[in-house]
C-alpha cells in the first residue's frame, strides 16, 4: 500500500459508531470489518484545538503552547488570543511528508487557518473569519472549490448553539454535502499520496440534538420529532462516506476514519467563579444582580486569587504577586494554595449533596512541556459530565441550560479509529489507541523516520 486516506469526523463517538448503529452505518461497518477499530483517547482537555493538532503532530497541548480555543497572549488580566495556524510552530505530517516530494490534500482539518505552504493542497478550517480572506492553499483554487461544492463551500455552521432546531439541521446537512462534493472532486482529479479531510457536522448535531436522542439527559421527551436527527445524521454521513470510497483504489489506498473526542450528556453546568466568589477566592467591585459574562474588569484585584473561564471544561488562574499585575499570591505560598483549590474543587458536590466527581490537574503532571502560558489548573467538572459557566449573577452554582446558548452535549476524552489495514501489521491489537500514535503511525506507513520529539508510538 502506498496511499492513505483518512476521513475526520469531529466528535464521532464509539458508544455511537461502534455499540449502537454499527449495522446501521454499512460503509464504516466495511471498514471495520477490513482491519482494525477502537477508542482513539484524545488530549487533556479533549476538545478541537488542539486535538487535531495534537494528532498531525504527536506534541501534547503543553508542547504546542495551546490549552483550548483562547489562551493567555501574557500575565495580563485581558492578553488572550485565538490558537489558529499563525501560532502552530510544530511541524504536521504533510510538512514531513512534503520535504520527501509526497502530494497532500488537506480539506477542513482544524487549526488550519490561516493557510501555510505545502507540497498539494489545503482548505482551511472552522476558525477562518470569512471567505473573503485567503483560506485555501493555493489561493487560485478558492473559486473551484465552490463550484465543486455545487456553488457554494460551507466552512462552518456559523451558530449551532441555536434554537432554530429545524434550519439548523438544513445548515448542517448542506455544508456536510458540500464538503464531501468538494474533497471527491478534488480527490479523484489529481493523484494524492496523502488525502485528509475532517467534516465539523457530528460535533454541530451533538451539540445541538444530542437531548432529543439520549434517553438518559434529563431533557429527553419520548417521541420527540428530533429523536432521530443524530442517527439520521450518522447515516447520511455514512453513505457520503460510501462515496468517498468508490473513488479509493484498495489496492494502492488504505483507509482510516478517526475522531479527534467524542461527546456525553451534559448533566448541566457549574458556575465556576460564582463558586469562586462562594469560597472567598474571587470578589467583584460591585454585586451583580443578574446574569452576565464575567468581564475583568469588573474583578477587585486586591482581594483576589483565583478566576476561572467557562467552557466544556475549565481553566484556572491564579493572582500571583510578580507574575499577574496585581497580583496577591505570594509565589511561596503558590503550592500550597493550589493544594488547597484542588481539593475543594474536587469535593464539589450536586444539588443534592453528592460528590459530582472533578478532576483537577497541574498542567506540568499531565504534558511533557508547558509552552506558552498555561492555566494554573485545567479542571474536568463531574469528570466532563458538567460544563464549566463563566457567567456571574447567577445567584446558583448549577444551572442546567449553557450559558453561552443551548447546548446538550458535552466532549468525552474517546473518539474512534477504523483503519482498513491488515490486522496482522499492528504491533498490538488493543482497545484504546492514543491520538498522539497517529502523526508517528502516518509516517511509518510513508516509510518515513519518526523524529525522536514526537511522543507517541506507530501502530505498525
Amino acid at each position: 500500500m502506498k496511499k492513505l486516506l483518512i476521513i475526520g469526523l469531529d466528535c464521532a463517538t464509539p458508544q455511537l459508531v461502534f455499540d449502537a448503529w454499527l449495522d446501521d452505518l454499512p460503509n464504516i461497518k466495511k471498514l471495520v470489518d477490513q482491519g482494525i477499530h477502537g477508542n482513539l483517547k484524545s488530549t487533556c482537555p479533549p476538545i478541537t484545538v488542539p486535538a487535531w493538532t495534537s494528532m498531525m503532530t504527536s506534541k501534547d497541548p503543553g508542547t504546542l503552547g495551546f490549552y483550548g480555543f483562547r489562551n493567555r497572549k501574557g500575565y495580563g488580566y485581558d492578553e488572550l488570543f485565538f490558537a489558529n495556524n499563525a501560532y502552530v510552530k510544530e511541524k504536521r505530517v504533510w510538512n514531513y511528508l512534503s520535504r520527501k516530494r509526497k502530494k497532500s490534500l488537506i480539506m477542513g482539518v482544524p487549526q488550519t487557518y490561516p493557510p501555510k505552504p505545502l507540497n498539494g493542497m489545503l482548505v482551511a478550517s472552522f476558525l477562518t473569519p470569512n471567505k473573503d480572506v485567503q483560506y485555501t492553499h493555493p489561493d487560485s483554487v478558492k473559486t473551484e472549490l465552490d463550484q465543486a461544492a455545487g456553488g457554494n463551500y460551507i466552512i462552518d455552521v456559523r451558530d449551532f448553539r441555536t434554537d432554530k432546531k429545524e434550519w439548523l439541521i438544513e445548515q448542517i446537512y448542506e455544508m456536510t454535502e458540500a464538503r464531501f462534493k468538494a474533497f471527491n472532486h478534488f480527490y479523484k482529479n489529481d493523484d494524492w499520496d496523502f488525502a485528509m479531510m475532517v467534516e465539523m457536522g457530528i460535533d454541530r448535531i451533538h451539540h445541538a440534538f444530542w437531548r432529543y436522542h439520549d434517553k438518559n439527559h434529563r431533557l429527553y421527551e419520548a417521541g420527540n420529532k428530533f429523536e432521530n436527527a443524530i442517527f439520521d445524521y450518522y447515516k447520511y454521513v455514512d453513505a457520503r462516506i460510501g462515496e468517498t470510497l468508490a473513488l479509493v483504489d484498495p489496492e494502492e489506498t488504505t483507509v482510516m476514519v478517526v475522531s479527534d473526542h467524542g461527546a456525553k450528556t451534559m448533566t448541566g453546568a457549574i458556575a465556576i467563579n460564582e463558586w469562586f466568589m462562594r469560597e472567598g477566592y474571587l470578589t467583584l467591585k460591585e454585586p451583580v444582580t443578574s446574569p452576565c459574562k464575567l468581564a475583568t474588569s469588573m474583578i477587585d484585584w486586591s482581594k483576589t486569587r483565583c478566576w476561572g473561564e467557562g467552557g466544556y471544561y475549565s481553566r484556572v488562574f491564579f493572582n500571583v504577586k510578580d507574575r499577574e499585575p496585581e497580583g496577591i499570591i505570594p509565589k511561596e505560598e503558590y503550592d500550597a494554595f493550589r493544594r488547597e483549590v484542588i481539593t475543594k474543587l474536587e469535593a464539589i458536590e450536586d444539588e443534592e449533596g453528592k460528590c459530582i466527581g472533578t478532576q483537577a490537574f497541574k498542567p506540568e503532571d499531565i504534558y511533557s512541556n508547558t509552552n506558552g502560558i498555561p492555566p494554573d489548573l485545567v479542571v474536568y467538572l463531574g469528570n466532563l459530565d458538567w460544563r464549566s459557566a463563566g457567567s456571574v449573577g447567577l445567584n446558583t452554582l448549577h444551572i442546567y441550560e449553557n450559558d453561552t446558548g443551548p447546548d446538550d452535549a458535552n466532549h468525552a476524552e474517546n473518539g474512534i479509529i477504523i483503519w482498513n489495514i491488515d490486522p496482522t501489521r499492528i504491533k498490538e491489537l488493543k482497545e484504546t489507541y492514543s491520538i498522539y500514535d497517529m502523526a508517528p503511525t502516518i509516517l511509518t506507513y510513508f516509510g518515513m523516520e519518526v523524529p525522536e520529539d514526537m511522543i507517541g508510538q506507530s501502530l505498525i
